[in-house]
């Protein structure tokens, strides 16, 4: 089997997982914020109109998010890359950590270049969720999509991480954006304000009903080391930790729709 075609299969496979679990897990968070209506993050607005256009949507920039790192790893393999580090357990946890720090750093300025006049065009059809719902994660312009997740494709170039964490950092990013897009804060505690680096749903909620604040992804280091972190999000987090409602796994009472996005 030749290098080219092995790398074709592990890219439909990837996309191929990613959809399925995209479904399954998009599902059961539904299902989830369905028995919790009180953990909604913007009180009376939905975007359930837009589900269908979002799900069509994802389906296309899910194959642009798989792309690059299918390029990443192709680059190793044909030794055009540095060599990768040999994987160890013992360095899996420092490995890990460093290329999350590195990913959101990727992020934080190739999102913050979206937002310019030049390129936010390509960024628009992201922010048409503005309050976004799980199945708005992917619903972006599949060269948008790409842009924001190149970073497997080039890291490799630089720092020599082994497949499996850049597989692991890929998977980990999937669920991290279904979470991220959800809607509903399940994580609100200390360890997602000052000083903890760490974020919570309400982080990027809050970036797509803002628009100019909190760029990160994984963390809000950047964003708080340059001016452009929410200025009420610690207080929202804390607000949402002192006063949230112990989950429930029992179907809510009926509550009128959600007003709509009309962006």
């Amino acid at each position: 089997m030749s290098d080219e075609f092995f790398y074709l299969l592990f890219l439909c496979g990837f996309y191929a997982a990613s959809v399925v679990t995209y479904f399954a897990f998009g599902f059961a968070i539904t299902w989830m914020n369905d028995r919790n209506p009180e953990r909604r993050i913007q009180k009376g607005r939905g975007s359930g109109k837009r589900r269908n256009a979002e799900i069509r949507q994802s389906l296309a920039s899910m194959f642009s998010a798989c792309l690059p790192l299918t390029i990443g790893l192709y680059l190793q393999q044909k030794g055009w890359a540095p060599t990768p580090w040999a994987f160890n357990w013992w360095t899996a946890v420092p490995l890990f950590l460093l290329v999350l720090f590195l990913y959101d750093t990727w992020f934080y300025f190739m999102h913050r270049l979206l937002h310019t006049k030049w390129l936010y065009p390509l960024h628009a059809l992201h922010h048409k969720s503005v309050a976004p719902t799980v199945w708005s994660t992917y619903s972006e312009d599949v060269l948008d999509n790409f842009l924001l997740q190149g970073f497997s494709a080039v890291i490799v170039l630089v720092v020599p991480f082994p497949p499996a964490i850049l597989i692991g950092q890929r998977v980990f990013e999937h669920f991290n954006g279904m979470f991220g897009h959800c809607g509903f804060e399940y994580f609100a505690s200390s360890t997602a304000r000052y000083p903890s680096p760490i974020l919570c749903t309400t982080f990027h909620d809050q970036h797509h009903s803002g628009f100019r604040y909190n760029y990160g992804n994984y963390f809000s280091f950047w964003d708080r080391v340059l001016g452009t972190v929410s200025p009420d999000y610690d207080q929202r987090v804390k607000k949402t930790e002192e006063n949230a409602p112990p989950l429930t796994f029992r179907q809510a009472a009926a509550v009128p729709d959600a007003r709509e996005d009309s962006v």
